[in-house]
């Protein structure tokens, strides 16, 4: 059986939080434990962290839990980058990669244990979690797409590859809002700790 990996994007300048968001508290641990917590009890088989800014402030929270680590030297060109960071870091042959934002804690396992079995049932390449009809994270991708997202321009998105194959995608509405929302701000941070307290 071929693994299923996460790639979790934990590369970001954090510009707009003023702070690296990643190792701010939420809950009982950080925004990345957190994110490391919901993925290692999914179905996910292995994962990779991508770092890139706040590197030392990130490794210094997560080396406890022996995870996999990359680092993102051209983290500054956007997520994509970052993507490609976590696929080249795969070793060997791989079923797909769930791509996973570092700052969406919110995202538990049950949601990515749905996108997961969407992914096997549908025989689709690429599976996006919907809330009231809209796309969000986090996507699985389909390994038969790694060259072709590792061949992208750095100022592409994912977006491409789902723009070259709209016959190839599985929609999975879910009744979770928090596929949609990620903690890019002060206010989105304080939002989401009012939620779980």
């Amino acid at each position: 059986m071929k693994d299923i990996w996460a790639i979790i994007l934990a590369a970001g300048e954090s510009s707009r939080m003023k702070a690296p968001k990643m190792v701010l508290p939420f809950g009982k641990n950080t925004i990345i434990e957190t994110v490391i917590a919901n993925v290692a009890a999914s179905d996910i088989d292995k994962m990779v962290v991508v770092l890139g800014s706040w590197k030392e402030e990130i490794l210094q929270v997560i080396e406890k839990y022996h995870v996999n680590h990359c680092f993102n030297d051209n983290y500054k060109q956007g997520m994509l980058s970052s993507v490609q960071c976590g696929l080249r870091f795969i070793p060997g042959e791989f079923k797909c990669a769930l791509i996973c934002p570092g700052d969406q804690p919110m995202v538990d396992k049950g949601i990515i244990n749905m996108l997961i079995s969407a992914f096997n049932k549908s025989g689709k390449g690429i599976v996006v979690p919907l809330h009231e009809k809209k796309r969000g994270h986090p996507v699985i991708i389909g390994s038969r797409f790694y060259n072709e997202i590792l061949n992208l321009e750095p100022a592409d998105t994912l977006r491409r590859i789902m723009d070259n194959h709209p016959g190839d995608i599985e929609e999975v509405e879910t009744t979770f809002s928090s596929v949609l929302k990620d903690i890019d701000t002060p206010d989105d941070y304080l939002n989401e700790l009012k939620l779980i307290r």
